[in-house]
């Protein structure tokens, strides 16, 4: 086992390309955050002010329930955890991910894929839902497909 996990939530197969991708270039575990209800293209349409994701990201409160809580956390020091930008912001099941389980004296890394947005207020967001003893490094965007050499390199700079 490493003593790297990548943790990733993708809505509809961009996310869990970059997170297959990263896992692979620095031969860490991965674990798919999954929604305890599968997310529909109707649900993910950010068009309509009543379609379940604008419900839950205009709520910062709602916490999506988890399909299982079986991550690996206890087993690793550092958790890359990625997701797709929503509204300037990690989705919301991000939250009940990070509150779901003891974060204490972990890295986490974010890593995001975004259609055009950057991290905004990503880890403010994120803050709140980690043990004080957590560290989040903002990380980065993962748009398009990532180069193996470049992921390895840059986790390389991160120097943890």
């Amino acid at each position: 086992m490493s003593d790297i996990l990548v943790a990733y939530f993708s809505a509809t197969g961009v996310t869990r390309r970059a997170a297959q991708t990263l896992s692979e270039a620095i031969g860490a575990d991965i674990y798919e955050i999954k929604p305890a209800v599968p997310y529909t293209q109707a649900d993910l349409n950010w068009q309509d002010q009543h379609s379940r994701s604008t419900i839950e990201m205009r709520d910062k409160s709602s916490r999506p329930a988890l399909a299982d809580k079986n991550a690996p956390i206890q087993g690793h020091k550092v958790i890359f955890l990625g997701f797709p930008i929503w509204w300037y912001v990690a989705p919301t099941i991000i939250n009940t991910f990070l509150e779901a389980y003891n974060f204490s004296g972990k890295t986490i890394v974010l890593f995001a894929t975004s259609g055009g947005s950057g991290f905004g207020q990503t880890v403010a967001g994120l803050e709140n839902s980690v043990a004080d003893s957590a560290r989040i490094i903002p990380g980065k965007l993962l748009n398009g497909n990532p180069r193996p050499a470049g992921l390895r390199e840059w986790v390389d700079r991160l120097g943890i």
